[in-house]
């Protein structure tokens, strides 16, 4: 019996791996023109360290990841982005239905806290989480369990008892390691391998029939 959902935010609660992909796109073109958008796919879900070794590999001019990085966060993208435009409406009533029904929510991401209550906050449904969690509390995110392990704990139940809603291969594989059953947002566009999810869904609302099949 499922007693809890742990939820990622980016491709799940809100669409927005496009729209940063399409930044470090651009970003990436002003090292190296070449760099195609196939190359910065393993970016997504990934954590800081991994998403931007991906960068420091297509661009290939020499630059640390670090440097990288750092040079692209003189520009406060997160500003620039309006989080209520990226929501999925149908998140608030898949939350609603789901803390009505008793099911303890948490959220797990590998996106840094501030930015995550920010859009919990101006999406309105930050009130729904018991717990939120960022994978910068870590010495390793995804797909290392370890934020499902300690999300599970945090609500207080078994890792068993819980599902996961992710869709990023990384994501996916973190909380199949953490023994998590697992429920899949489709996404065909950057090439996620979902096979290790339980439950593939064609959109979020589809999260509740997986909740009560599982």
């Amino acid at each position: 019996m499922i007693k809890a959902v742990i939820f990622d935010m980016d491709g799940v609660l809100i669409d927005s791996e496009g729209i940063y992909l399409t930044y470090q796109l651009d970003f990436a073109r002003t090292k190296n023109p070449a760099v195609k958008m196939e190359q910065l796919y393993p970016m997504v879900g990934a954590t800081k360290k991994d998403s931007w070794e991906v960068v420091e590999r297509a661009v290939d001019n020499g630059q640390t990841w670090e440097e990288l990085r750092e040079e692209f966060r003189k520009r406060d993208i997160y500003e620039e982005i309006d989080y209520r435009e990226l929501y999925r409406k149908e998140a608030t009533e898949v939350l609603a239905f789901l803390k009505e029904e008793g099911c303890k929510l948490a959220l797990a991401s590998s996106t840094h806290l501030e930015l995550v209550e920010h859009v919990l906050e101006v999406n309105g449904i930050r009130s729904y989480f018991e717990t939120v969690v960022s994978g910068n509390q870590f010495k390793k995110s995804k797909p290392d369990p370890e934020i499902y392990l300690h999300t599970a704990r945090c609500l207080g139940v078994k890792p068993e008892e819980c599902m996961a809603v992710e869709d990023s291969t990384i994501g996916i594989t973190a909380a199949h390691r953490a023994g998590m059953k697992i429920a899949a947002i489709i996404d065909e566009r950057y090439g996620f391998d979902q096979s290790l999810a339980d439950y593939r869904l064609t959109r979020l609302k589809d999260v509740l029939e997986a909740v009560k099949k599982a």
